[in-house]
Protein backbone atom coordinates (compact mmCIF):
# COMPACT_ATOMS: atom_id res chain seq x y z
CA UNK A 1 0.00 0.00 0.00
CA UNK A 2 0.94 3.46 -0.87
CA UNK A 3 2.28 5.88 2.39
CA UNK A 4 2.22 9.66 2.93
CA UNK A 5 3.27 11.44 6.25
CA UNK A 6 1.56 14.62 7.08
CA UNK A 7 3.41 17.35 9.31
CA UNK A 8 1.09 20.07 10.19
CA UNK A 9 -1.16 21.44 13.34
CA UNK A 10 -3.98 19.67 14.94
CA UNK A 11 -7.45 21.38 14.07
CA UNK A 12 -9.92 19.59 17.01
CA UNK A 13 -13.15 21.10 15.01
CA UNK A 14 -11.57 18.19 12.20
CA UNK A 15 -11.75 20.40 8.95
CA UNK A 16 -8.44 21.71 8.03
CA UNK A 17 -4.76 20.73 9.64
CA UNK A 18 -3.77 17.36 10.55
CA UNK A 19 -6.83 15.63 11.00
CA UNK A 20 -7.97 16.92 7.30
CA UNK A 21 -5.17 16.03 5.44
CA UNK A 22 -5.51 12.36 7.22
CA UNK A 23 -9.18 12.16 5.85
CA UNK A 24 -8.11 13.16 2.44
CA UNK A 25 -5.43 11.07 1.73
CA UNK A 26 -7.36 8.02 3.45
CA UNK A 27 -10.59 8.39 1.10
CA UNK A 28 -7.59 8.98 -1.98
CA UNK A 29 -6.63 5.14 -0.80
CA UNK A 30 -3.10 6.31 0.82
CA UNK A 31 -2.37 5.06 4.30
CA UNK A 32 -1.66 8.40 6.18
CA UNK A 33 0.50 8.95 8.75
CA UNK A 34 0.91 12.05 10.97
CA UNK A 35 3.06 14.55 13.30
CA UNK A 36 1.68 17.22 14.87
CA UNK A 37 4.11 20.56 14.99
CA UNK A 38 1.39 22.17 17.48
CA UNK A 39 -1.69 22.08 19.38
CA UNK A 40 -4.75 24.55 18.45
CA UNK A 41 -7.41 25.26 20.15
CA UNK A 42 -10.07 26.56 16.90
CA UNK A 43 -13.30 25.44 15.53
CA UNK A 44 -15.11 26.59 12.35
CA UNK A 45 -15.72 30.07 14.11
CA UNK A 46 -11.79 30.74 14.50
CA UNK A 47 -8.46 30.13 16.08
CA UNK A 48 -8.44 30.42 19.89
CA UNK A 49 -4.75 29.45 21.46
CA UNK A 50 -1.85 28.03 19.93
CA UNK A 51 0.14 25.32 21.29
CA UNK A 52 3.75 24.49 19.95
CA UNK A 53 5.35 21.40 19.67
CA UNK A 54 8.80 21.54 21.22
CA UNK A 55 11.40 21.22 17.94
CA UNK A 56 13.08 18.27 19.11
CA UNK A 57 10.21 16.48 19.83
CA UNK A 58 8.42 16.97 16.24
CA UNK A 59 11.94 15.36 15.06
CA UNK A 60 11.17 12.45 17.28
CA UNK A 61 7.71 11.92 15.94
CA UNK A 62 8.78 12.42 11.94
CA UNK A 63 11.64 10.25 12.35
CA UNK A 64 9.87 7.22 14.30
CA UNK A 65 7.35 7.60 11.46
CA UNK A 66 9.43 7.35 8.92
CA UNK A 67 12.24 5.47 9.78
CA UNK A 68 9.13 2.23 10.18
CA UNK A 69 6.94 2.86 7.93
CA UNK A 70 8.81 4.86 4.46
CA UNK A 71 6.32 7.31 3.22
CA UNK A 72 6.03 7.75 -0.72
CA UNK A 73 4.92 11.26 0.09
CA UNK A 74 5.17 14.19 2.40
CA UNK A 75 2.93 16.70 3.33
CA UNK A 76 4.13 19.88 5.31
CA UNK A 77 1.11 22.22 7.34
CA UNK A 78 1.54 24.51 9.37
CA UNK A 79 4.88 25.23 10.81
CA UNK A 80 4.65 27.27 13.98
CA UNK A 81 8.36 28.63 13.77
CA UNK A 82 11.64 29.15 12.47
CA UNK A 83 12.81 26.29 14.89
CA UNK A 84 10.27 23.95 13.34
CA UNK A 85 10.77 24.68 10.31
CA UNK A 86 14.50 23.65 10.53
CA UNK A 87 14.07 20.80 12.56
CA UNK A 88 11.57 19.74 9.60
CA UNK A 89 14.46 20.33 7.42
CA UNK A 90 16.54 18.09 9.00
CA UNK A 91 14.79 15.38 9.35
CA UNK A 92 14.21 15.62 5.56
CA UNK A 93 17.68 15.73 4.88
CA UNK A 94 18.37 12.94 6.95
CA UNK A 95 15.45 10.67 6.03
CA UNK A 96 15.77 11.29 2.02
CA UNK A 97 12.21 12.24 2.03
CA UNK A 98 11.10 12.51 -1.33
CA UNK A 99 7.67 14.07 -2.98
CA UNK A 100 6.95 16.74 -0.45
CA UNK A 101 4.38 18.92 -0.89
CA UNK A 102 4.77 22.07 1.05
CA UNK A 103 1.35 24.05 2.07
CA UNK A 104 3.19 27.65 3.06
CA UNK A 105 0.14 28.72 5.87
CA UNK A 106 1.15 31.75 6.90
CA UNK A 107 -2.63 32.61 8.05
CA UNK A 108 -5.59 30.91 9.29
CA UNK A 109 -9.28 31.18 6.80
CA UNK A 110 -10.51 32.97 9.75
CA UNK A 111 -7.28 35.41 9.75
CA UNK A 112 -5.54 34.20 12.94
CA UNK A 113 -1.30 34.59 12.64
CA UNK A 114 0.17 30.81 12.68
CA UNK A 115 3.83 31.67 12.46
CA UNK A 116 5.12 34.98 13.49
CA UNK A 117 6.39 37.42 10.47
CA UNK A 118 10.11 37.82 11.08
CA UNK A 119 10.22 33.32 10.74
CA UNK A 120 7.98 33.38 7.31
CA UNK A 121 11.74 33.85 5.22
CA UNK A 122 13.17 31.37 7.59
CA UNK A 123 10.11 28.94 6.84
CA UNK A 124 10.62 29.44 2.89
CA UNK A 125 14.55 29.47 2.94
CA UNK A 126 14.72 25.99 4.67
CA UNK A 127 11.67 23.85 3.23
CA UNK A 128 11.03 25.44 -0.62
CA UNK A 129 14.26 23.98 -2.16
CA UNK A 130 13.95 20.52 -0.63
CA UNK A 131 9.64 20.78 -1.96
CA UNK A 132 8.76 19.25 -5.14
CA UNK A 133 6.07 21.70 -5.13
CA UNK A 134 4.58 24.33 -2.92
CA UNK A 135 1.11 25.68 -2.65
CA UNK A 136 0.55 29.24 -1.71
CA UNK A 137 -2.97 31.18 -2.11
CA UNK A 138 -3.15 34.85 -3.49
CA UNK A 139 -2.31 36.46 -0.49
CA UNK A 140 0.25 34.02 0.52
CA UNK A 141 2.44 33.97 -2.76
CA UNK A 142 1.63 38.15 -2.06
CA UNK A 143 3.77 37.50 0.96
CA UNK A 144 6.31 35.44 -0.13
CA UNK A 145 7.33 36.99 -3.58
CA UNK A 146 7.87 39.86 -1.72
CA UNK A 147 5.09 41.98 -3.64
CA UNK A 148 3.05 43.82 -1.29
CA UNK A 149 -0.74 42.54 0.31
CA UNK A 150 -3.27 43.64 -2.78
CA UNK A 151 -0.80 43.37 -5.59
CA UNK A 152 -1.97 39.92 -7.41
CA UNK A 153 -5.43 40.88 -8.67
CA UNK A 154 -4.77 40.04 -12.92
CA UNK A 155 -3.48 36.82 -14.34
CA UNK A 156 -0.41 38.19 -14.98
CA UNK A 157 0.64 39.13 -11.70
CA UNK A 158 -0.47 35.85 -10.77
CA UNK A 159 2.12 34.41 -13.65
CA UNK A 160 5.02 36.81 -12.26
CA UNK A 161 4.82 35.79 -8.68
CA UNK A 162 4.70 32.11 -9.48
CA UNK A 163 7.65 32.59 -11.73
CA UNK A 164 9.64 34.61 -8.76
CA UNK A 165 9.28 31.76 -6.70
CA UNK A 166 9.76 29.15 -8.28
CA UNK A 167 13.10 31.07 -9.61
CA UNK A 168 13.85 31.44 -6.11
CA UNK A 169 13.90 28.26 -4.61
CA UNK A 170 14.02 26.26 -7.76
CA UNK A 171 10.48 24.13 -6.99
CA UNK A 172 7.27 23.73 -8.50
CA UNK A 173 4.79 26.74 -7.16
CA UNK A 174 1.02 26.21 -7.74
CA UNK A 175 -0.66 29.61 -6.79
CA UNK A 176 -4.02 28.85 -5.71
CA UNK A 177 -7.13 31.08 -7.35
CA UNK A 178 -9.40 30.82 -4.55
CA UNK A 179 -9.11 34.64 -3.90
CA UNK A 180 -9.48 35.86 -7.29
CA UNK A 181 -12.31 37.64 -7.71
CA UNK A 182 -13.45 36.47 -11.22
CA UNK A 183 -12.65 32.39 -11.32
CA UNK A 184 -11.32 30.15 -9.28
CA UNK A 185 -8.29 28.83 -11.90
CA UNK A 186 -5.18 28.00 -10.65
CA UNK A 187 -1.28 28.70 -11.97
CA UNK A 188 1.16 26.00 -11.87
CA UNK A 189 4.75 26.07 -12.90
CA UNK A 190 7.02 23.56 -12.97
CA UNK A 191 10.20 23.32 -11.38
CA UNK A 192 11.76 23.54 -15.39
CA UNK A 193 9.96 26.82 -16.05
CA UNK A 194 7.08 25.47 -17.67
CA UNK A 195 3.39 27.24 -17.09
CA UNK A 196 -0.20 25.92 -17.36
CA UNK A 197 -3.35 27.68 -16.21
CA UNK A 198 -5.09 24.70 -14.32
CA UNK A 199 -8.86 25.39 -14.94
CA UNK A 200 -11.71 25.40 -11.65
CA UNK A 201 -15.40 26.01 -11.20
CA UNK A 202 -16.31 28.72 -8.59
CA UNK A 203 -18.98 26.97 -6.24
CA UNK A 204 -21.30 29.51 -4.34
CA UNK A 205 -20.26 27.73 -0.89
CA UNK A 206 -19.06 29.65 2.17
CA UNK A 207 -18.06 26.56 3.85
CA UNK A 208 -14.57 26.52 3.00
CA UNK A 209 -12.45 25.72 5.95
CA UNK A 210 -9.92 24.03 5.34
CA UNK A 211 -9.44 24.14 1.56
CA UNK A 212 -5.57 24.56 1.59
CA UNK A 213 -5.09 21.78 3.60
CA UNK A 214 -7.17 19.27 1.92
CA UNK A 215 -5.75 20.71 -1.83
CA UNK A 216 -2.14 19.92 -0.29
CA UNK A 217 -3.03 16.64 1.05
CA UNK A 218 -4.70 15.54 -1.78
CA UNK A 219 -1.70 16.30 -4.20
CA UNK A 220 0.66 14.43 -1.95
CA UNK A 221 -1.26 11.48 -2.12
CA UNK A 222 -1.29 11.41 -5.91
CA UNK A 223 2.19 11.73 -5.87
CA UNK A 224 2.26 8.97 -3.27
CA UNK A 225 0.84 6.61 -5.98
CA UNK A 226 2.99 7.69 -8.61
CA UNK A 227 1.50 10.15 -10.63
CA UNK A 228 2.99 12.91 -12.36
CA UNK A 229 2.80 16.23 -10.67
CA UNK A 230 0.65 18.07 -13.34
CA UNK A 231 -2.30 15.10 -12.81
CA UNK A 232 -1.62 15.16 -9.11
CA UNK A 233 -2.60 18.48 -9.18
CA UNK A 234 -5.36 18.34 -11.59
CA UNK A 235 -7.16 15.40 -9.69
CA UNK A 236 -6.46 16.80 -6.46
CA UNK A 237 -8.23 20.24 -7.83
CA UNK A 238 -11.09 17.72 -9.06
CA UNK A 239 -11.64 16.42 -5.21
CA UNK A 240 -11.70 19.62 -3.88
CA UNK A 241 -14.14 21.01 -6.13
CA UNK A 242 -16.49 17.70 -5.29
CA UNK A 243 -15.76 18.43 -1.19
CA UNK A 244 -17.21 21.41 -1.54
CA UNK A 245 -19.82 21.17 -3.98
CA UNK A 246 -21.19 18.41 -1.81
CA UNK A 247 -22.49 21.63 0.38
CA UNK A 248 -21.95 19.94 3.87
CA UNK A 249 -23.17 22.39 6.55
CA UNK A 250 -21.53 22.15 9.81
CA UNK A 251 -20.64 24.84 12.39
CA UNK A 252 -21.81 28.05 13.49
CA UNK A 253 -19.01 29.49 11.06
CA UNK A 254 -16.89 28.95 7.78
CA UNK A 255 -17.61 25.25 8.40
CA UNK A 256 -15.34 22.12 6.99
CA UNK A 257 -15.41 20.34 3.23
CA UNK A 258 -17.01 16.93 3.02
CA UNK A 259 -13.56 14.73 2.82
CA UNK A 260 -15.58 11.67 2.28
CA UNK A 261 -17.59 12.97 -0.57
CA UNK A 262 -16.58 10.23 -2.90
CA UNK A 263 -16.83 7.57 -0.28
CA UNK A 264 -20.34 8.07 0.58
CA UNK A 265 -23.59 5.50 -0.17
CA UNK A 266 -26.82 6.66 -0.90
CA UNK A 267 -29.73 5.95 1.54
CA UNK A 268 -30.96 2.70 1.66
CA UNK A 269 -27.81 1.20 -0.32
CA UNK A 270 -26.86 -2.23 1.46
CA UNK A 271 -23.22 -2.12 2.38
CA UNK A 272 -21.39 -5.20 1.27
CA UNK A 273 -21.06 -7.40 4.46
CA UNK A 274 -24.14 -5.82 5.99
CA UNK A 275 -27.29 -6.57 6.28
CA UNK A 276 -30.30 -4.07 5.94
Amino acid sequence: MRTALTIAGSDPSGGAGIQADIKTMAANGIYAMGAITALTAQNTTGVYGIMEVPPEFLSAQIETAATDIPPDAVKIGMIPSRKHAEAVAGCAARLSLANIVTDPVIISTSGASLIPDGDVGALADALFPLSTIITPNIPEAERLSGFGAGTIGTKARVEKAAELLQKRYGCAVLVKGGHARASADDFLITKDGNGTWISGQRIENPNTHGTGCTLSSAICAFLAKGMELERSVVLAKEYVTGAISSMMRLGNGRGPLNHLWKNEFSPGTPVSGMSQ
